[in-house]
């Protein structure tokens, strides 16, 4: 594993079960520890140790600064030393599963095995219009003075479909509601220069990529070509939901896991 910061500081995270393997759970740009507990809970009862961290800034962990995926693959790669678990799977949603291939990249010996949930190789389009574009959509409401609350409940609902479970509807918007307005700026404004779809043909531990139907951020054609991209990558979508899997279809999205780790 590459060398990090002396100075990087642990994250927060949620522990349950205690296995010899670690599956670290890192959530997206509106999320939060809180929205992996149904996963939590599955994987503890099949003899996993699950792990879900607070990305910096985000529940109890400490931002970081200058808030770049450079410096929150450091976080994930303390993490990984402070779990020190005989073997540990990563497994990121949206931009966490940024995170992670920021990670592999950075250190591509600090896991065993690899889940992408809902996410991509690069954010926006060269040039760098798209992206601005996207940072000024998702921020005019905080300037018009509304609440990380008031926009989780006009942003959860646009990402997620009538099918989902209401209590993972729940549980995103208050994750959501949760975050501080200036981390999520911070963390939007690192994902605008992500591009690692150079590493991913260097991947070379077991990969599930898993996507909802009709996820309208990273949709089911690009998780597609990613999973081409890595060397024996796994592909499965579950059917009926959008981008929040995890907290849309806990049950479909747990039994793809499971599967995955046991086989992996």
């Amino acid at each position: 594993m590459s060398s990090i910061p002396m100075d990087t500081a642990v994250p927060a995270y949620r522990e349950a079960g205690n296995g010899d393997t670690a599956v670290i759970l890192l959530h997206g740009v509106g999320g939060g520890s809180s929205v992996w507990s149904p996963q939590m809970k599955a994987l503890a009862e099949a003899g996993y140790r699950a792990i879900a961290w607070d990305m910096p800034g985000y529940g109890g962990s400490a931002p970081v600064a200058p808030y770049t995926m450079a410096a929150l693959a450091d976080a994930v790669l303390a993490l990984i030393r402070h779990v020190n678990a005989a073997r540990t799977v990563l497994v990121g949603h949206s931009m966490g599963g940024m995170v992670v291939q920021e990670t592999l990249a950075r250190a591509p010996g600090c896991t065993q095995a690899l889940v992408l949930v809902g996410t991509s190789a690069a954010f926006g389009k060269p040039g760098g219009e798209w992206q601005q574009r996207f940072l000024d959509d998702r921020l005019a409401p905080l300037r018009a003075g509304k609440s990380m609350a008031e926009l989780a409940e006009q942003l959860v609902p646009a990402m997620t479909t009538a099918a989902a479970d209401p209590a993972g509807i729940a549980q995103a918007k208050a994750a959501m509601g949760a975050v501080p307005a200036a981390t999520y700026e911070a963390a939007l404004r690192a994902l605008a220069g992500f591009d690692r779809r150079a590493a991913l043909p260097a991947i070379d531990v077991p990969t599930l990529c898993i996507v909802g139907e009709f996820d309208n951020a990273a949709p089911p054609s690009v998780m597609r070509g990613l999973a081409e991209r890595i060397r024996g990558a796994r592909f499965e979508q579950i059917d009926g939901v959008g981008h929040l899997t995890p907290m849309e279809a806990p049950a479909a999205f747990n039994a793809s896991l499971l599967r995955f780790l046991k086989e992996a």
